[in-house]
């Protein structure tokens, strides 16, 4: 009856979203920056970068180059930025440098005519050029500033419980523990790469959220990050908020950086350009860790969608940057997608990567139950995924009217666990990236026989600090 009754939600929701398409395709405007075009364009070399391995502080900030040499990390020559005389020889005229990857040495150029392209490609430095982007008719305007409630309701206090309605997906992973010895991600940083975080700079909620900064990458940016969805503002109340007995997430004291990379006008594959800038700016800014709750594998243009077969870490460009993230010193927490009672079924990108915790979703009601929309594995070349889930069906979070309330997806099981991954990480500093997220696998209730839908199980946050801080003794 609980499963009939969380399905009949889940196709309500989908009936509520279809109707919320249609109304908004009445308000269609005609989009004012085209006809353009967007290409990634992949480079042979750095020759020319201006900067060197041996002056990092250059390119990176000092907590990024400490945050390797504390994991024994060294540089290599994906951290250098692009060559700046390359960028020079491409631009020109009406061709436009909009953005660039060092990880992967790429370049993204805006053009108006793809007859510019011939030109750029025959650079003798241009290894290859692809499309990612190309301007549609109409769209939908989204940045809206949305009206916010001051205070939570009187009724979604809990008397007696100081995690109010976070009480169950916060005890069911035992992150109370964690906390009850002092660690709520305290000198911890996270970056939280999204679509927008609406009105999370007004909401009195949030005033008290350590948020040291926010960027957009989208091309061309949003009047204000804090104007578009609220998917993001869910996202980080899960981890960031800290109102007793009525809201804890799960790393209150940790610092926060705000990265739109999601465009909610159209569905490209430049998108993975933008999510691929949002995190290489974590890792020089010095994040430790990344929550993403973002994932793709069908675009607007059938040409740029993906097939099963490429679910392997290393094809799509956004899985091969998220692949490289623990070698540089960071934990990526990526949701794994919402397609488990579609025809897609599995994991999309960049959730496929490896060296990276991939988060599913339990049901509420019948914790360490699957929810039938979450995403499952494995991977192409046969990894476990997802690696652990949590509670997202539902969770409970704060929208952007500033109210607290449910909403599912796997979106809001990872932030749970990165919030208490950056917790577990306070408390052993001594551990690399890898380590940290092996032993969040190895605190998993399912971790003797992994499987493809829940991967490693539940995890327990108190039984992986005191195997690490064991494992720190021997």
């Amino acid at each position: 009856m609980r499963r009939i009754l969380l399905l009949l939600t889940i196709l309500f929701c989908a009936t509520g979203l279809y109707a919320e398409s249609q109304q908004e395709t009445l308000q269609r405007v005609k989009y004012k920056y085209g006809p353009a075009y967007i290409y990634r364009l992949t480079l042979t070399d750095k020759q020319g970068t201006g900067y060197s391995l041996e002056h990092p502080m250059r390119f990176l900030s000092r907590r990024s180059v400490e945050r390797r040499r504390r994991q024994g990390l060294p540089l290599d020559s994906t951290d250098l930025p692009v060559s700046e005389r390359y960028i020079r020889m491409v631009e020109h005229n009406e061709v436009v440098v909009i953005g660039q990857s060092r990880w992967q040495n790429t370049l993204l150029v805006r053009i108006p005519d793809t007859t510019l392209i011939q030109r750029i490609s025959q650079l003798p430095f241009v290894k290859s050029c692809k499309m990612v982007w190309q301007a549609p008719d109409s769209v939908t305007p989204t940045a809206i500033k949305a009206k916010y409630h001051e205070h939570f309701e009187e009724r979604d206090s809990v008397t007696g419980d100081p995690y109010g309605q976070t009480s169950q997906q916060t005890t069911t992973l035992m992150g109370q523990r964690l906390h009850d010895i002092g660690l709520h991600g305290e000198n911890m940083m996270i970056a939280v790469i999204d679509g927008g975080f609406k009105n999370a700079d007004r909401i009195p909620a949030f005033q008290h959220v350590d948020i040291l900064g926010y960027h957009d990458f989208v091309t061309p940016p949003s009047p204000s990050i804090f104007a578009e969805t609220d998917h993001g503002t869910k996202v980080l109340s899960a981890m960031a908020l800290n109102i007793p007995y009525f809201y804890i997430g799960t790393a209150p004291q940790a610092s926060y950086w705000l990265l739109r990379s999601e465009d909610q006008q159209t569905e490209q594959e430049v998108e993975e350009d933008y999510w691929t800038m949002a995190a290489e700016y974590a890792d020089s800014v010095g994040c430790d860790l990344v929550n993403s709750s973002l994932g793709y594998n069908e675009y607007d243009h059938a040409s740029m969608s993906y097939r099963q077969w490429q679910m392997d870490g290393q094809t799509s460009f956004a899985s091969r940057s998220a692949s490289l993230m623990a070698r540089k010193g960071i934990i990526l927490v990526n949701s794994a997608g919402n397609s488990g009672m579609g025809t897609w079924k599995k994991i999309g990108v960049p959730a496929d990567a490896d060296h990276i915790l991939t988060v599913g979703a339990m049901l509420a009601d019948s914790p360490h139950k699957i929810a039938p929309f979450s995403s499952i594995g494995p991977t192409q070349d046969q990894r476990v995924k997802p690696d652990v889930v949590a509670i997202g069906a539902p969770a409970r979070l704060v929208n952007g009217r500033g109210v607290i309330m449910d909403d599912m997806g796997t979106s809001f099981s990872a932030p749970i666990v990165c919030g208490l991954t950056a917790c577990l990480w306070q408390a052993l500093p001594h551990m690399t990236a890898e380590q940290v997220i092996e032993l969040i696998r190895q605190s998993s209730n399912n971790y003797e026989h992994p499987d493809n839908i829940y991967g490693y199980g539940v995890p327990n946050f108190w039984r992986a600090y005191q195997i690490g801080k064991y494992k720190s003794v021997k």
